[in-house]
């Protein structure tokens, strides 16, 4: 009843879909035919949180990305029952905030994380394959096409399980053995304290 008057909802769940769809089907029941409805998902399909809320018109994706306060980017994603005017609304608020929107269609992984992820895959499977160490990989890509931090390191950054999470649910990929290893055993990254690394809070451990 709390979002009855809610001009925007802006859902941020842990991504599984079996989470959000209970909230969904709440919210769908909950809010005004004005309401903007707004999941931060970083690769889920904004047309299924569509069906789940019963308002696909009034759905879409705004993903922030982390850490928020630091992150200027947020990707303003519509599917194709999104109402253009509530769209741009969506993206209007983005910018207000200080941020830098972008315009997008809901696709797997969105702009950023369809082109981020498999790359972080890919960086996984050389070092499965024994082309290179962790280290190596990340120093290649650091120095060879200065890239801030290197694809491993950044996976551990982001969580090892997110990653695995996300690849999952894309068709042509397949989650390579290590990463699947790391992940059973606990071993998520920078959240955990060990991955691919060890870390000691936000900084590789010495």
């Amino acid at each position: 009843a709390d979002l009855a008057d809610c001009d925007l909802v802006i859902e941020a769940v842990i991504e599984d879909l079996a989470l959000k769809k209970p909230l969904y089907e709440e919210i769908g029941a909950t809010v005004s035919d004005r309401c903007i409805i707004a999941s931060n998902t970083s690769s889920l399909s904004i047309a299924k949180m569509a069906e789940f809320c019963g308002r696909p018109k009034q759905m879409l994706g705004l993903h922030f990305f982390n850490p928020v306060q630091l992150m200027q980017l947020v990707e303003v994603v519509r599917t194709e029952q999104t109402d253009a005017a509530l769209f741009e609304s969506a993206f209007g608020f983005a910018h207000a905030l200080g941020k830098k929107p972008i315009r997008c269609v809901d696709t797997e992984g969105f702009v950023v994380n369809r082109l981020l992820v498999p790359y972080l895959i890919e960086a996984i499977a050389l070092v499965e394959r024994g082309v290179a160490s962790p280290s190596d990989v990340d120093l290649a890509m650091k120095l060879g096409a200065g890239h801030p931090m290197g694809p491993i390191q950044l996976a551990d950054y982001i969580g090892l399980d997110t990653v695995r999470n996300i690849i999952s649910g894309w068709e042509g990929f397949q989650v390579p053995e290590t990463l699947e290893a790391k992940v059973v055993e606990g071993k998520l990254g920078r959240k955990s304290g060990e991955g691919f690394y060890r870390w000691d809070g936000d900084k590789l451990a010495e």
